[in-house]
């Protein structure tokens, strides 16, 4: 079995797409997962498994339509590729002092190779945003309430659903990894 990392967009937000992690945990079960924990509301989640990325990513967002009716984004990576993002994080000084500003942004399908530089049109207020390998890092210096770069246009760029994770998560899925 290999150890997986399942990022969901968009649950538990405001009141919408609500998914209690116990019963998500449960619901992983059922399709064979093994040692599956959950981080935080949001929908961080990692686990054994056997299967290719498309079919987990398959299984995982028709279990949720069925159990939930909701149907919402799921990205899945190998775990043993998610220590690279700690080392290529390109914003090392404001991870450190404000990790809830930095973002590590995740495409379920490629990015354009230029995607960063399509992006930092859009930004204001101090903001900085850098492509390394398939991730892209957005450092929201005054915070990303009144960014323009928003969840809608990270789509349109991407051509596909991106998820983003703050620092502090970033951190705490590597430590679930082990």
């Amino acid at each position: 079995m290999t150890r997986w990392i399942a990022l969901l967009r968009g649950i538990n937000v405001g009141g919408h797409n609500r998914i209690p992690m116990a019963d998500l945990r449960a619901l992983c079960a059922t399709m064979d997962w093994q040692d599956v924990s959950t981080y935080i509301q949001s929908g961080n989640i990692v686990f054994s498994a056997n299967g290719s990325i498309p079919t987990l990513e398959k299984a995982l967002t028709d279990g949720i339509a069925s159990r939930f009716g909701h149907r919402i984004n799921v990205l899945v990576r190998p775990a043993a590729a998610w220590p690279l993002y700690l080392r290529i994080n390109p914003f090392p000084e404001a991870s450190e002092s404000e990790p809830d500003r930095v973002m590590l942004a995740l495409s379920k399908r490629p990015l354009p190779p230029d995607a960063a530089d399509h992006l930092n049109q859009y930004t204001t207020s101090g903001e900085s945003i850098a492509q390394r390998t398939e991730s892209l890092w957005i450092h929201y210096a005054s915070g990303a309430a009144k960014s323009r770069v928003t969840p809608a246009l990270l789509d349109r760029l991407a051509g596909s659903p991106v998820t983003t994770r703050n620092w502090r998560t970033v951190l705490k899925i590597n430590d679930l990894i082990g």
